[in-house]
């Protein structure tokens, strides 16, 4: 059963007064998938405290810095947009074990850069977003990113090693 609207409210505006696109259903996620060239950040957006402390927060920080920005921001939220979000983990992050919130850089249509709850969870804002400023540096220009550019944050969290595997 899905989260109510009204408790998830708040929670989406701090990501579309960014000027996130919603994708609330699996033909919008397509439909945000269907042309494939530049770049956009996923944001798999939560009612987790640490959405709240520190994912949505350091997706401001980093969209409002002078970095290089995606061409497109686009989010959807777990718990409550439940065909979007598992049609998105299914058709676009396949293999990559579900976590929200979570956050993934795609170029070209391909993930390049992905952030796992256990990257966000117990770190501050300010250093999630450096490390998606840095991922943006790489990935969002014209160039070819650099041959070292970073796959996921890099932090030692606790638990079990990240699963994800460049596909570029």
């Amino acid at each position: 059963m899905p989260y109510p609207t009204s408790m998830v409210a708040p929670m989406r505006k701090e990501l579309t007064r960014l000027g996130a696109e919603e994708l609330k259903t699996p033909d919008a996620v397509d439909a945000a998938f269907a042309d494939p060239d530049g770049t956009m950040l996923l944001v798999i957006n939560s009612v987790c405290g640490c959405a709240a402390g520190s994912a949505r927060p350091a997706v401001a920080h980093a969209v409002q810095s002078d970095a290089p920005q995606p061409d497109h921001l686009v989010t959807v939220f777990a718990g409550q947009d439940l065909e979007a979000t598992d049609h998105v983990r299914e058709a676009y992050l396949p293999g990559i074990p579900p976590s929200s919130p979570f956050m993934a850089l795609f170029r070209d249509g391909q993930p390049t850069y992905i952030v796992e709850r256990k990257h966000i969870e117990g770190r501050e804002a300010a250093a999630i977003a450096g490390d998606l400023t840095e991922a943006f540096e790489a990935y969002c220009t014209d160039d070819a990113p650099p041959a070292d550019a970073p796959t996921r944050p890099n932090v030692t969290p606790s638990g079990p090693p990240s699963t994800f595997q460049s596909f570029g």
